[in-house]
């Protein structure tokens, strides 16, 4: 399952209709008593088919059935807006974690814990991507992060061990780096995927999303861009998207790369390629990576019925028991969220068992800066853009992008 989401920010004015209309769903036509409703991106048949068989192994002993629409990720906020004005939002509506805030500031979501919903023991990072303001509203099964995978055969030729700081990253990099195969490559894509794959540098670097301008971020920028200016990194990264840099591993034109979990059934079909996950290298031996948290989360819209809130919250409570967390990461390649079930994961896949420590110190995008978060991350990506380009140092790049998230509140 893929952690970036390419959507616009919803219009306020639009986002304020669900705290005006959804009490009126009575108004529209009568939904089917035995029958929930849920609104998500699983557009994938794999995914659909697995959501399916979690929901009806937990809707059957309610005696009740759950019904699935599925539209592109980049369509579901418009479709839900859609649905609010129309007084038909499903009872349950699948967001992606960047995204909740702009929701729950309507005040269109039921908290969890006001709908009765088991959130303890959960990881601190699922927690915070689920929360606003201090209340839970959204709940994540699974959840996603990044690491560094690494081509084994090539590491070995080389002589060199996976990096675990900056500066043997460099010098890994550039060791790895023969005729057509660069050592590294990341994504650096002026959008969302690019800065996913810069966060774990800027946050392992000290920087704060809230003041770009600190100075702390400009390490991590300096780093990508030695990377690229001593051919250890290609200058198109600012070019490639995630998949992109997947192919170029697969091709064996880079070493090493920065991916999540969503790659492993690709890189799995190709049963000459030895790979393995190590933590993404920090600046400094000891720290501790600070990667994002990506994924969806599971809400409740207020939608008026009370009845039918009770049986979606009991329907999420059984979603998210252990067995089931663990049995749905392994279907789509993610990280359980409670704490005892990453456990439980890591220990059944330990090929995998870098995502989950990963995800154990990850951070949701939006812990800081709430709804902001769409004009904080362009703001970042012109940063890296300028500094990759050439047109800006890294100090200037965060004070302009500090006065273009402010210019865009």
């Amino acid at each position: 399952m893929h952690p970036i989401r390419r959507r616009r920010p919803a219009p306020a004015v639009f986002l304020t209709a669900l705290v005006a209309i959804a009490p009126l769903a009575g108004c529209a036509r009568l939904p089917d008593p035995g029958t929930l409703t849920v609104l998500n991106s699983a557009t994938d048949t794999h995914e659909h088919t697995q959501q399916q068989k979690f929901f009806d192994r937990c809707a059957k002993p309610l005696g009740v059935k759950v019904r699935q629409t599925s539209v592109p990720a980049d369509q579901v906020v418009a479709k839900a807006l859609r649905m609010a004005s129309s007084r038909s939002l499903t009872d349950i509506l699948e967001l992606d974690g960047s995204e909740l805030p702009q929701f729950a500031d309507t005040g269109g979501l039921l908290p969890l814990k006001e709908a009765g919903v088991d959130v303890t023991g959960m990881s601190p990072g699922a927690v915070s991507m689920g929360s606003f303001r201090g209340d839970q509203y959204g709940i994540a099964r699974s959840v996603n992060s990044l690491a560094l995978i690494y081509n084994v055969d090539l590491l070995r030729k080389a002589g060199v061990e996976p990096p675990t700081t900056w500066e043997e990253l460099k010098a890994t990099a550039k060791k790895l780096t023969q005729g057509r195969t660069f050592g590294m490559a990341f994504s650096a894509t002026p959008d969302a995927d690019g800065v996913y794959q810069f966060l774990p540098f800027f946050w392992s670097a000290g920087g704060d999303e809230a003041r770009l301008d600190d100075g702390r971020g400009a390490p991590a920028l300096r780093l990508w861009k030695e990377l690229v200016d001593d051919k250890s990194a290609s200058s198109a990264v600012v070019t490639w998207n995630q998949q992109d840099v997947n192919d170029q591993f697969i091709a064996g034109r880079a070493a090493m790369m920065i991916n999540g979990p969503w790659q492993v059934p690709v890189l799995g079909e190709h049963k000459d390629l030895d790979w393995a996950v190590a933590t993404i290298p920090v600046p400094e031996a000891g720290r501790p990576p600070v990667p994002p948290i990506g994924g969806t989360v599971m809400t409740l819209p207020r939608t008026g019925d009370s009845g039918r809130q009770k049986t979606a919250a009991r329907i999420l409570d059984c979603l998210n028991e252990q067995r089931n967390q663990i049995s749905w990461g392994e279907s789509v390649y993610n990280v359980p969220t409670r704490t005892a079930a990453a456990a439980a994961y890591k220990a059944q896949n330990p090929k995998l068992g870098a995502f989950a420590d990963q995800v154990a110190t990850a951070r949701s995008r939006t812990d800081r800066v709430g709804s902001r978060w769409p004009v904080v991350s362009d703001a970042l990506a012109g940063a890296f853009q300028s500094v990759l380009t050439g047109r800006s140092t890294p100090e200037a790049a965060l004070k302009q992008a500090q006065s273009r998230a402010t210019a865009g509140e």
